[in-house]
Formats: C-alpha cells, structure tokens, sequence
C-alpha cells in the first residue's frame, strides 16, 4: 500500500485549493461587481451609451452584467436563474450598436478591468477576459456607422 504522507500525496493535496474556474481564481463575485460597477458608473454619464438605459434600471443593468459575467466565467447560474439564455445579441438587438458604440463600450469596460490589480486579476487572466470583452463588442454591433455607405437613420 502506498503511503498518504509523501510528495505525491502532499502534492494532490495542494490541488485542493486550486481554483477550478477563471471565477474563482479572480475573486469571484466581489471582482465581477467591481467590474460591473466601474463599468456603470461611466455608463451613466455617457453620451453614446448611456441613452441605451433607463434612469430607473441602473442597479438592474449592473446586477445583469455581473450575473452574466460571473456565469460565463464559471460562478453561479444567476443570470439564467433570473433571465433566462443569455441570447446577447437577441437581447441587445433594439439598442443601436455601432462599431463607435462596440469601442465606447469597450473603452469603459478597460478602465473598469484597470481599476483592478493584477494580484486580483492576474495578467494571464485579464488577457482571457478582455479577449471575450472584445469578441462581445464585435458581436452585438448591429448597426452600420452613420455615414457608411448603406447606412440608413434609424
């Protein structure tokens, strides 16, 4: 019988605490409130985006956005809990997202990201995260740029 007690065992036993998601490793729920509340507290003030909310839902945007980026990365099902499939363009599409707005959005969520340390987020996992940002942004653009051509006023 092999004993419990050598380098081997040790060495398991350290994996006990190794987080199992970027979630976890980051802090979980305390980062992605952050996150999200830097985030809106921009938002709010915001020429571009900031029309695209109502003044009475600002605590429930932010509490969505935490709820679906926390569930992304391996937290709690809250957002489907409470809304349903994330469906993001589906959800997004009656909000006039064009790429200026997609870059806006993405500005804000990286000051939000920099108002973090990198003992919170360390760097390999804020690479992960903002390569998603930037993938979303891309995504939810569901509109042409005012003067593209082919652009019509909505």
């Amino acid at each position: 019988m092999q004993s419990t007690d050598g380098p081997e065992s040790r060495s398991r036993l350290g994996t006990m605490n190794t987080p199992t998601s970027l979630y976890e490793a980051v802090g979980g729920d305390a980062t992605f409130s952050r996150i999200a509340a830097g985030f809106y507290e921009q938002v709010k003030e915001d020429d571009i985006l900031g029309p695209m909310y109502p003044d009475d839902d600002w605590e429930g945007a932010e509490n969505r956005l935490k709820w679906f980026l926390a569930q992304y990365w391996g937290g709690p099902a809250t957002f489907n809990e409470q809304r349903g499939a994330p469906m993001l363009r589906r959800r997004h599409f009656e909000f006039p997202v064009d790429r200026t707005a997609a870059i806006r959005w993405l500005d804000m969520m990286k000051v939000s990201l920099d108002q973090i340390d990198d003992e919170t987020i360390p760097p390999a996992y804020r690479h992960q995260i903002w390569e998603h940002m930037e993938r979303v942004a891309a995504m939810l653009i569901n509109r042409p740029d005012p003067g593209t051509p082919g652009a019509q006023a909505h």
